[in-house]
C-alpha cells in the first residue's frame, strides 16, 4: 500500500468545507481556543469563565459524584411512587360520605404522582445551582416517604 491510501482512510469527502463543521479541523482534532478578548461581548458561550477569561468546561459538565448522588435518589423516588402505588390499590376505607370517598381516593393517587412529580421539577426548576438541587431532593426524599405503606406490616 501507499503512503497516500492510508490517508485518504483518515479523510472524508468535504472535510475543507467551512461550513460543515467550523471550529473544527479537517481531520477532526478541534481548533485551538481563540482568547476571550477576541470575542464580541454578545458571543461568549456559557462554557467561558468571564473572571480569568479560561474556558471552564468543567464547570459546566455534571460531576460524577452528583450524578451517582442523582441515580440514588432518583431510585428513591422511583421505589416511593411504587410505594404510594401499592397503598393506593390496596383496600381503602369505607367512608360513609360519597365525597369523602372520593377525595380520599383523588389524594391516594395524587400520592403516587408526588415523587415523580416533584423530582422531575426540582430538575427542572434547580437545574443551575447544584446545591439547591440537591438539598431540594433531600427535603422531598423525607417529605414524600410512603408512611401508610411502611406501616402496614
Amino acid at each position: 500500500m501507499t503512503r497516500e491510501s492510508d490517508d485518504d482512510a483518515l479523510r472524508w469527502e468535504g472535510d475543507d468545507d467551512p461550513t460543515l463543521a467550523p471550529g473544527w479541523k479537517a481531520v477532526g482534532a478541534p481548533a485551538p481556543a481563540r482568547p476571550v478578548a477576541d470575542d464580541p461581548p454578545g458571543e461568549r458561550d456559557a462554557a467561558t469563565s468571564v473572571d480569568d477569561g479560561e474556558t471552564t468546561d468543567a464547570a459546566a459538565q455534571t460531576g460524577s459524584t452528583e450524578l451517582v448522588v442523582l441515580g440514588v435518589l432518583g431510585g428513591v423516588y422511583l421505589l416511593y411512587a411504587i410505594g404510594w402505588l401499592i397503598t393506593a390499590l390496596g383496600g381503602s376505607p369505607v367512608f360513609a360520605d360519597p365525597v369523602a370517598q372520593f377525595m380520599y381516593g383523588l389524594g391516594a393517587w395524587f400520592a403516587v404522582l408526588a415523587a415523580p412529580l416533584w423530582f422531575g421539577a426540582v430538575l427542572w426548576l434547580a437545574s443551575g445551582n447544584r446545591r439547591a438541587r440537591l438539598a431540594w431532593l433531600i427535603v422531598g426524599a423525607v417529605l414524600l416517604v410512603p408512611v401508610p405503606f411502611l406501616l402496614r406490616g
